[in-house]
């Protein structure tokens, strides 16, 4: 346990730490130049909440613009170390803010970069090529401790495994799905658009993806192998872009990795990294710990466990994650799911028997009625909605009722949601939704 307190070059750390703030600033000037705050945050008159976050709500008027604005200035006193751990805290609860108020917006990068942002506030990335340093000369430093470098390569070494993880099941290695489907609305492509139509291309994708997400990380951690793995990477995220509208992610994913390096490595080509002569005391190697140390490995621990615990949730409940989405959000699953669906959402008057479906375009926006058909807990949420409106609007009691027919990579249609069962009576837990229709082919 000594060695994660020794000291290793945090030229790493602050190479992180500047490439972080640089790719937030970018996706906080995208928000801006692709309209997305207004589409996702503004127009939208209902939002689909995480259980146990409805509280949540967005800035009333033009809130939402500012609190982007603020984000964008946080990144980039991020990328400066200025007043580096007020602007990382507030970075990390402005973010973790923004991506709590809409599930329909939940992407697996975001929550990454929510994660990591949490962990940066820990993290003495300030400690050179910072105005912190510059200000205040006694927390200058050549180096870190070591668990600061782990906890970050930990924490991208989550999101390979587990995507890895994800794809061992039947339709991805024996039916080449849902690949196969992404790879046909991309055979447009100029030169190698054409071969994503032949089935060697598909799987060949397929299982290069398995193998990256399992192995790149072993790859990485010895030395031999290590530019190998990192090549691998880049090429694999470089093919993402290329193929898949997902953001910053794979570049994020890029710079990520490049932490597996020798610690060091952000200071080979040049002098244009000032060294102070600063060291981090090497610990005594004694038989015990002392008690912040000791507390710093309890909560290193904890929060690894939740990480490790967490994307295995799913197993918790019954039939096929790809179908019933419980327990999907969280776990890394990336590109797993391809669902074709139809949905009609039926309100019912009991006293008068009167019965009419209800027009989703009247509550929500396009992108919201394109995910919700698919999601049984954002049915629920919008049935338990569609009540509310109707009885604020003088009707009595009002049942809701949806019918959603749902096909998974290509299978036949069927019903995804119980077409009997009163859905605004229905309670929003995190039990299993007996409501939820088992897959059956």
């Amino acid at each position: 346990m000594h060695r994660l307190f020794e000291p290793v070059d945090i030229a790493s750390l602050v190479y992180f730490r500047i490439a972080f703030g640089a790719i937030m600033l970018w996706e906080v000037y995208s928000y801006f130049g692709h309209g997305w705050i207004k589409r996702y945050y503004i127009d939208p008159t209902f939002y689909f909440t995480y259980y146990g976050f409805g509280w949540i709500r967005p800035w009333p008027g033009n809130g939402m613009y500012l609190h982007f604005f603020a984000l964008g200035a946080l990144a980039i006193c991020i990328i400066l170390g200025l007043w580096y751990r007020i602007s990382a805290s507030l970075f990390f609860l402005g973010f973790t803010y923004v991506f709590l108020l809409d599930q329909t917006n939940y992407l697996n990068h975001h929550y990454l970069v929510s994660l990591v942002s949490l962990l940066m506030i820990f993290l003495p990335a300030h400690r050179a090529l910072s105005i912190d340093a510059s200000r205040r000369p006694d927390i200058r430093s050549d180096t870190a401790p070591t668990w600061a470098l782990w906890l970050l390569r930990a924490q991208i070494s989550i999101p390979y495994f587990y995507g890895g993880l994800a794809k061992l099941n039947g339709d991805w290695l024996l039916g080449g799905e849902p690949m196969r489907t992404y790879l046909a609305t991309r055979t447009d492509v100029p030169i190698i658009g054409p071969l994503f139509a032949e089935e060697w291309m598909v799987f060949l994708l397929s299982y290069g993806g398995l193998l990256l997400d399992l192995f790149v990380v072993p790859l990485l951690l010895w030395h031999p192998t290590r530019v190998f793995g990192f090549a691998a990477a880049v090429m694999f995220h470089l093919l993402n872009v290329l193929l898949f509208n997902i953001g910053i992610f794979p570049w994020f994913m890029i710079v990520a990795t490049a932490l597996f390096f020798s610690p060091g490595w952000p200071r080979l080509g040049g002098r244009w990294w000032p060294v102070t002569g600063r060291k981090q005391p090497r610990p005594a190697n004694t038989s015990s710990l002392r008690s912040g140390q000791r507390a710093t490995i309890v909560l290193l621990g904890s929060y690894l466990a939740i990480q490790f615990f967490l994307p295995l949730r799913h197993f918790l409940y019954p039939g096929d994650v790809n179908w019933t989405s419980e327990g999907t959000h969280f776990s890394w699953r990336m590109m797993m799911e391809f669902k074709r669906h139809e949905a009609k959402f039926l309100a019912t008057e009991p006293v008068s028997h009167t019965t009419w479906e209800v027009n989703p375009e009247q509550y929500l926006t396009r992108r919201q009625q394109r995910k919700v058909r698919n999601q049984p807990d954002m049915i629920l949420q919008f049935c338990h909605y569609i009540a509310g409106k109707l009885r604020q609007e003088g009707h009595g009691e009002i049942e809701v009722r949806a019918r959603v027919m749902v096909s998974l990579h290509g299978r036949r249609p069927q019903l995804l949601i119980d077409p009997t069962i009163n859905l605004a009576a229905q309670p929003r837990t995190l039990m299993p939704a007996p409501w939820i229709m088992p897959l059956q082919e």
